[in-house]
């Protein structure tokens, strides 16, 4: 078999940071895998770090993972939500990685002696990652820059870009850079000159945008279109309209009414006969903008004031929601603030309750007693990662009567630690990649009501954490009713935990909102809302 010649779209963002490149990337993607390409997206990271494994969720929103375990910037999700396929490893890089791998070549001596520098080395690397990705056989690659034009941080990407667009030759790469056009309230008028200085910094690095897409509140007029065009060296056809609307979800269809797909198939010189078919999303976004019914589920952590913190969670709902044609109001509850007074007013008339994931010791107390709350009250509960170890701990002391019980990663010295370490992470001292991370086996017992929702008895589930709940307690958790109905084939490690005489008490450590997409709305999830729902 041939191999096909990979075509590559290399997406930039200008005038601002946060613009929804990865929206705007996910977006094409969907269009033109619905058009029957073979598409993949990555995202190159201009920070230092090695991953956002250990970013606060404050400084970068949720840490994505996929399924080989790699710690991932959020994007990632957007991607896998949008095209119903798995990323990799190899669909993000940091220039923490890039300068690593070179390092460590230089340091084995792999240069030959030669002065290492940005360029050709840091640049080459950069080339070869995003190379990776043609081994698998794609038709086309996205490649979102992370950034701002004109970042410092950015320019060995932009420089690779330049080269790259050189060595593939005409109509195999282009440039889609997505700018901001501010608007005016005083004047009454959106802008176009920050995005002509955006384009003007790009040429000024040897690149020419082949498509503008221009973030914007109001509608742009076609005199302000055709002068976006003519300053930005772009035609008039090229420059497409983002214009804010009520859900990301809108987005794919509102760039194809401006035929996105098809400026950008012309400028890689592709042709498709199939039209994209975008029945079953329009299907899902009726369902979503037109519910039945709809629930409140209290979102209890500690990273709520930055909901991006949770972003995969938020958007599981969503998928979930509009399949069972619920509206999910989301409560974002800090658990710092939950106490033992105010806890029946700070989860008043919730119809489910999500303990969600993180780590640190910082409101946990809180989640302990929403945890009780809601096993007390038979209120439906999903605890996600730390949420079954809470549920753990809470369980442990308040049925078990172990008061001091707790997780040894808030007191090491706890006399009855329901949650540990495992062996091999007693002696790790750097945090970033040592978690138990990725995709892992969890056999379901039968009968069970996990079993039921999944419809199988073995499933795959992604992780992220290195504490596990402590088998030497299985015993008296199952003696008490709160069962352990999922473990590791392997280890005999507990997934999850999960109460019969309760209408909705399910703990899991792994992380289902990672695998809900919008064609595959997750069974958990979905699970979780129906009992909500019935409440």
């Amino acid at each position: 078999m041939s191999k096909k010649n990979t075509k590559y779209i290399f997406v930039t963002g200008g005038v601002t940071s946060s613009l929804g490149k990865g929206i705007v990337s996910a977006s094409l993607g969907l269009l033109l895998k619905s058009r029957g390409f073979n598409v993949t997206i990555q995202k190159l990271d201009p920070y230092i770090n090695i991953d956002p494994g250990t970013l606060n969720p404050y400084e970068h929103g949720e840490c994505y993972v996929t399924e080989d375990g790699a710690e991932t910037d959020l994007d990632l999700g957007h991607y896998e939500r949008y095209l119903d396929a798995p990323t990799s490893q190899n669909n993000n890089v940091t220039t923490g990685k890039i300068y690593q791998t070179v390092i460590e070549k230089e340091r084995k001596g792999d240069f030959l002696g030669k002065t290492v520098q940005v360029i050709p080395h840091i640049t080459n690397e950069i080339k070869r990652r995003i190379k990776i990705l043609s081994k698998q056989n794609y038709d086309i690659i996205i490649t979102e820059i992370g950034g701002t034009v004109g970042d410092i941080e950015s320019l060995p990407y932009i420089e690779t870009v330049r080269q790259l667009k050189w060595e593939l030759g005409e109509k195999n790469s282009m440039v889609i850079h997505l700018t901001l056009l501010p608007y005016l309230a005083s004047s009454g008028e959106l802008k176009t000159k920050p995005s002509q200085h955006s384009v003007r910094q790009l040429m000024e690095s040897g690149i020419m945008a082949d498509v503008l897409v221009c973030r914007t509140e109001h509608k742009i007029p076609k005199d302000q279109r055709a002068k976006l065009a003519q300053f930005c060296n772009v035609p008039l056809d090229n420059v497409i309209e983002c214009k804010d609307l009520e859900t990301i979800y809108e987005v794919p269809m509102y760039l194809q009414k401006q035929n996105f797909d098809d400026v950008v198939l012309k400028e890689l010189d592709l042709k498709s006969d199939k039209e994209a078919d975008l029945k079953d999303w329009k299907s899902f976004l009726k369902k979503f903008q037109n519910p039945k019914k709809s629930v409140e589920i209290a979102l209890v952590g500690k990273y709520v004031s930055l909901q991006d913190s949770y972003i995969s969670i938020a958007e599981a709902f969503k998928h979930a929601g509009a399949d069972l044609e619920t509206e999910v109001k989301v409560r974002w509850v800090y658990s710092g603030d939950i106490t033992p007074e105010n806890i029946k007013d700070t989860l008043k008339g919730v119809d489910g309750i999500l303990v969600a994931p993180g780590f640190g010791d910082r409101g946990i107390e809180g989640k302990v007693l929403t945890a009780q709350y809601a096993r007390e009250n038979k209120i439906p509960m999903l605890g996600i990662c730390l949420g079954m170890q809470i549920m753990t701990v809470e369980f442990a002391r308040n049925v078990l009567g172990y008061s001091k019980a707790n997780s040894m990663e808030f007191d090491t010295s706890t006399e009855h630690p329901v949650i540990s370490l495992m062996e091999e992470q007693k002696n790790v001292v750097d945090k970033g990649g040592t978690m138990r991370l990725g995709a892992w086996k969890c056999s379901l017992k039968n009968g069970s009501k996990l079993n039921d929702i999944y419809g199988a008895k073995n499933i795959t589930e992604r992780h992220r954490h290195r504490y596990e709940f402590n088998s030497d307690y299985i015993g008296e958790f199952e003696k008490n009713g709160f069962l352990a109905t999922g473990t590791n084939p392997e280890t005999g490690l507990v997934e999850a935990l999960e109460m019969p005489d309760h209408p909705f008490y399910v703990g899991v450590q792994y992380h289902p909102e990672y695998k809900s997409t919008v064609a595959t709305p997750h069974p958990l999830f979905r699970a979780f809302i129906k009992a909500c729902t019935s409440k």
